[in-house]
């Protein structure tokens, strides 16, 4: 086997894939990665990582101007990037265990077009699985801050630069032919004569006896074939036709149904079952438990049976003993007052023009399409798990150490999920499936019931964000916002044991995880002099059930920011836009609101009643620009739909983003897309009511997500040209940018300032809550009728009669 360890670069160039990266500027941004070939039966390709001391950040205004969450997340995942690999197999196929959460933000496709290109591979030829909980891997194993594929680009690009390396030095030795000859195209290497040799046939030659190290060289920008362009989701046809698997999908033998019987109050404990016996008599109810509430699950009774069906009908029939919740007192208007009272005091006002504001943001859900499920099956020596889960190494020692297993006798899946908005950061349903089934003695296949989720599932913290803005003249000098929340929990650490070990204490959740991730994500895109944003947050993390649900503070901050933008343009007489444009920090900003402006026609007249609405975020390495025109006219807020919220509609929406170097075109615009629905919800519809220690939403139709009646007609989304060498976060970008673009337009449509979220938050409810006991409702028997559809008659026979002549 030939040594590229002491391979001498040179005619082979870039093809040869052994010398040092050539990328452009900003290509390899602070990062300098080295492949190594593992010992193995077949080719194994990995990547090394060594910071590089040429490169520094520039100092200026803020703390994200300097370094952002993403870069903290990506500092703590580097020191195991060498454990990722790629393995080339005998069919020519590249496999590839993704540490991180697919949850229908397509980074498996995005992680596929990367490989495939680095490898000179056919996308079909590149299979991309979710690794099990690993915990060498430590903080490389978390999904969150939109970081995947900007902690994991280099590393993958590296690793698979250094496999194509070494199967064509193996190709050059196999055929007799210097390496820079070779043809590499979609898993063939070509000789100038035509002489072949797949990819397949070299992985077992091509594999080492010994670990060893060497120097790659990855692809130029013009050379990549896939990175960059539109392409569809590997996993889309699975989709659409049924056949993907989630955790309700699998076959774990004797896995059963199950579900749990709330408590009418948050965080409520079960003290008794009153009638355990006839709901276990019930028809397929095999098992009937207390499960206790912890700071990992709600808790309640869980009852196990043969169909969904049954375990619907056993969680009604129960009659239990309920304890108090942790909230039993509080509403809505006592956790606002409380927040009030909290408020860190602003610093001293300098001299000019002010405008002060506080901005109400009232608990919204966090509820995905899946709801929150996971499938345990624990023996007296062993458990093994399958979920959607985020942070799956915090996962697997947290349920070892509750269930008294060495965490080697623990074995946690990662299975792809159907949505997650943060929720599965924490891991709830894994926690509470494994409990149960310990508890139970079998294997459990658990689903909440969609009302669980939205009434003891996990919400976006309730916040208000007071906001001061100085002018002289036409000049912003100072910029001061004190943001205040209930506590959001981030007591999952950075998904591991250690980081997570004392956030539990009084505190720490606050010290050492709210307030680094607020300082490093909240910031105001503007060269609008000193400014000041701080946090404080209020009650213990385990008061109310919270989590990021898509950004857990930059919506708020954004929207804030940016109507009193819109305040401070409007009261010196200059156009948004422009007062926008002159005050942008950078070129790449000033770019997406030209480009939007463009493509959305600012400025056009519009009817009295309807707007445009502008607004800017900076986030995770990017840019983005949205503009959405909203309609506020009497005969679309009153528009009549049954059972159904109507309101203010956006009509267009164009937003323009910039992630630095984009992936998948296809994908992005995807993402964009489900937080630009997201970010309209929360703006005019999606919220929550607290009352006696109770959410009153138990489902969508309740909380206004975003529907079909308010979906806007025309959506444009523009994905910026590379500006730099790698990708930046996108998969929260859509969120806070459109939420404040449409409460920028309503405010120049109707001529009032929204400071309160949802908009609609005190109108009067267009549901009848379902109740709290039973804690979910009844199976709707007419879905037939709401769909329009009349149910069939029965045919009947007449009887034939036979008249005789008289």
């Amino acid at each position: 086997m030939t040594d590229l360890g002491n391979r001498r670069p040179g005619a082979a160039g870039e093809a040869d894939g052994l010398v040092p990266s050539e990328e452009a500027p900003g290509g390899i941004s602070r990062r300098r990665m080295i492949g190594y070939l593992l010992a193995a039966p077949t080719l194994v390709a990995a990547a090394r990582f060594g910071a590089d001391p040429a490169e520094a950040a520039v100092p200026s205004l803020g703390p994200t101007d300097l370094a952002d969450l993403s870069d903290i997340l990506t500092a703590a995942a580097a020191p195991t990037f060498g454990l990722l690999k790629i393995t080339v197999d005998s069919a020519g196929v590249a496999h590839f265990a993704l540490p991180r959460a697919e949850v229908g933000q397509g980074i498996t496709t995005a992680v596929t077009m990367v490989i495939a290109d680095e490898m000179d591979l056919p996308i079909d030829k590149v299979k991309v699985t979710l690794a099990d909980a690993t915990p060498e891997l430590q903080f490389n194993q978390l999904t969150g801050g939109s970081n995947t594929m900007h902690a994991l680009y280099t590393p993958i690009r590296t690793a698979a630069a250094t496999a194509r390396g070494q199967l064509r030095a193996t190709a050059a030795d196999e055929l007799s032919v210097p390496a820079a000859l070779l043809r590499a195209a979609d898993g063939v290497f070509t000789t100038p004569d035509g002489r072949t040799a797949t990819y397949g046939s070299l992985a077992e030659k091509a594999a080492v006896r010994s670990t060893r190290t060497v120097k790659t060289q990855l692809k130029s920008a013009a050379s990549l074939r896939y990175v960059g362009t539109e392409q569809k989701r590997i996993d889309a046809r699975a989709s659409v036709t049924g056949t993907k698997e989630f955790a309700m999908d699998l076959d774990v033998p004797n896995a059963l149904p199950t579900m749990v019987c709330r408590p009418p109050k948050i965080n409520g404990k079960a003290l008794a079952i009153l009638n355990a016996p006839d709901v276990k008599a019930m028809p397929g109810v095999t098992d009937v438990v207390i499960v206790p509430h912890n700071q990992f699950t709600p808790g309640g009774v869980a009852v196990r049976a043969k169909t969904f069906g049954q375990c619907f009908d056993a969680v009604r029939a129960l009659n239990v003993k309920w304890g108090g919740g942790t909230v039993d007192d509080k509403s809505s208007a006592s956790v606002l007052a409380d927040l009030k009272k909290s408020e860190i005091p602003l610093t001293p006002a300098l001299p000019g023009t002010t405008i002060d504001e506080t901005f109400i943001f009232n608990f919204r859900p966090g509820d995905a399409l899946e709801p929150n499920c996971a499938v345990a099956d624990v023996r007296k020596d062993r458990a093994e798990i399958w979920s959607s889960l985020k942070s799956p190494i915090w996962a697997k020692q947290q349920i070892a150490l509750a269930l008294g297993l060495a965490p080697e006798k623990v074995a946690v899946h990662v299975v792809e999920g159907g949505g997650s908005f943060g929720r599965h950061l924490f891991c709830d349903a894994a926690f509470e499936a494994a409990s149960i089934s310990q508890k139970m003695g079998k294997p459990v296949r658990l689903m909440w019931h969609r009302t669980d989720n939205f009434r003891q599932g996990r919400s976006h913290p309730m916040a208000i964000s007071r906001v001061r803005m100085t002018r002289q003249g036409s000049n912003v000098i100072a910029v001061d916002q004190r943001h205040t929340g209930v506590a959001c929990d981030f007591t999952q650490g950075l998904g591991d044991i250690f980081t997570s070990l004392d956030t539990s204490q009084p505190g720490q959740n606050f010290l050492q995880f709210s307030e680094t991730v607020f300082t490093f994500t909240a910031n105001v895109p503007y060269q609008f002099g000193a400014v000041s944003q701080l946090l404080n947050e209020i009650y213990t993390f385990n008061t109310f059930n919270t989590s990021s649900v898509r950004n857990v503070y930059s919506p708020d901050v954004a929207t804030s920011t940016e109507l009193m933008v819109d305040r401070v343009a409007k009261d010196i007489g200059k156009d948004a836009l422009q007062f926008r444009l002159d005050n942008a920090k950078d070129d790449r900003m000033k770019a997406v609101m030209r480009t939007v402006a463009q493509a959305g026609n600012w400025g056009r007249t519009m009817e009295a009643g309807t707007a445009q609405g502008i607004a800017i975020h900076s986030e995770y390495k990017g840019r983005s620009a949205c503009l959405v025109e909203i309609d506020c006219r009497p005969q679309t807020v009153n528009r009549k739909i049954r059972e159904a919220y109507t309101g203010p509609r956006v009509t267009k929406v164009t937003y323009a983003v910039d992630v630095g170097l984009p992936i998948n075109i296809l994908g992005l615009k995807a993402q964009i897309m489900g937080g630009a629905m997201d970010g309209i919800a929360q703006a005019l519809t999606y919220g929550l009511h607290l009352e006696k220690g109770s959410f009153l939403e138990g489902s969508w139709d309740d909380a206004h997500y975003t529907r079909q009646w308010n979906t806007p007609p025309e959506v444009n989304v523009i994905v910026m040209p590379p500006t730099t060498g790698e990708p930046g976060g996108a998969g929260e970008f859509g969120v806070g940018t459109t939420m404040a673009a449409v409460a920028c337009a309503y405010y120049r449509a109707t001529g009032k300032f929204p400071t309160e979220f949802p908009i609609n938050q005190h109108e009067p409810l267009t549901f009848e809550p379902f109740p709290t006991v039973p804690p979910i409702p009844a199976s709707p028997v007419d879905g037939l009728g709401r769909a329009g559809i009349k149910r069939p008659r029965k045919k009947t026979t007449k009887k034939k009669t036979t008249h005789k002549a008289g």
